[in-house]
């Protein structure tokens, strides 16, 4: 039984300095630009979404949902303006 104890404390301390000794190929490091360009992809995607069923069913929903797609419209252009005026489009 001691044998056996010992030659699994063996084989953690090998596996625990073999982590050690590993350093990663090429850094793996993102910058925080591409985190910022996926999030818009995704929120600028989402605005598809949204729009979709609206054009899919537009003859039978009115004045009202037309206005409120123009308002949803008028969001989206006005936080992409943003975006655009504090750099976040730009890729350094």
């Amino acid at each position: 039984m001691g044998d056996a104890a010992q030659v699994a404390h063996d084989h953690a301390e090998a596996v625990v300095q073999r982590h050690r000794d590993h350093q990663p190929i090429g850094g793996g490091h993102f910058t925080i630009k591409y985190y910022l360009t996926a999030m818009l992809f995704i929120v600028f995607d989402i605005e598809i979404v949204f729009l979709y069923p609206w054009a899919v069913s537009f003859e039978a929903l009115g004045l009202f949902a037309v206005v409120e797609v123009i308002l949803f419209i008028v969001t989206v252009l006005c936080v992409y303006a943003f975006v655009w005026r504090r750099g976040g489009l730009e890729w350094d």
